[in-house]
């Protein structure tokens, strides 16, 4: 299994790049998120995923650890392939996607091409936990539907406590106290956890 592949970018577009290195140009699979980071950069170093199947060697490339992680886990979900989570990752960012997965958001992920809504029951179902054990980019994500509880659960993991724990705990404030500012639920969950 390769971990990581460094050369210089003999070709690129926005489903792939072609990495020479060490004379060899191996032909990596790449998410939108990946493309925009490694865009215009003659070297780079991109982890890496093979997938091995009857018919071909697949490599998958990504330009940072937390979004590998998230194309894994992905995958471990029966019914998502790895062309999937690569059109997940290229329409979402690994942050967003992780707040729809915590959040159950459905219609996030229903959003995604190929994406339908028992696909998205599923994802939801299999990865909130392990998900919720990921390590944050430190980005702070408000959706519109319900930016209170993702204020309030944002700066819960900032704060350092755990995003499964920190989601219930928010959740059944808002359910008994719905007119609950920010603040106020913060205060709360930090006595509940």
């Amino acid at each position: 299994m390769y971990e990581f592949i460094r050369g210089a970018v003999a070709h690129l577009n926005p489903a792939s790049v072609v990495v020479d290195a060490g004379g060899i140009g191996y032909f990596i699979n790449i998410s939108l998120n990946t493309y925009s980071k490694i865009g215009g950069k003659q070297e780079v170093n991109l982890l890496i995923h093979q997938v091995v199947r009857e018919d071909a060697h697949v490599l998958y490339g990504f330009a940072e650890r937390v979004e590998r992680d998230l194309f894994r886990n992905l995958i471990s979900v029966s019914g998502v392939g790895a062309g999937t989570a690569i059109m997940m990752l290229s329409s979402l960012n690994p942050d967003e996607l992780t707040t729809a997965v915590a959040t159950g958001n459905v219609e996030v992920l229903k959003a995604v091409k190929g994406i339908g809504a028992k696909t998205a029951q599923r994802i939801i179902i299999d990865l909130r936990d392990k998900l919720g054990k990921m390590p944050e980019s430190g980005q702070i994500l408000i959706s519109p539907d319900n930016t209170l509880q993702n204020e309030a659960l944002s700066a819960l993991v900032m704060l350092g406590f755990a995003k499964k724990d920190a989601d219930k705990a928010v959740s059944k404030i808002i359910k008994d106290d719905p007119e609950a500012t920010v603040e106020r639920v913060i205060k709360t969950a930090l006595k509940r956890l």
